[in-house]
């Protein structure tokens, strides 16, 4: 019994390290985007961006984007 309790342990570390850590908010859609054939990327992933910021596809190409400072509410 107390292996099965400390590979469930164990398990559950494995898992929580893998965790992604960082921010949890996500890009914003891109509902059209520009036609140029080779967009300017500014960046390539997230590790490129300054702290608190993240590289999200936009109108024309990629950039780094800083949080929402609110999320927009839609009321019906």
């Amino acid at each position: 019994m107390k292996s099965v309790a400390a590979l469930l342990l164990v398990g559950m570390l494995i898992l929580w390290t893998e965790l992604p850590a960082g921010s949890a908010w996500s890009c914003p859609p891109v509902r059209f985007r520009c036609l140029v054939q080779n967009p300017f990327n500014e960046c390539r992933s997230n590790r490129q961006c300054p702290r608190y910021k993240k590289c999200c596809p936009t109108f024309c190409g990629t950039r780094c984007i800083s949080r929402p400072s609110h999320p927009t509410l839609i009321t019906v």
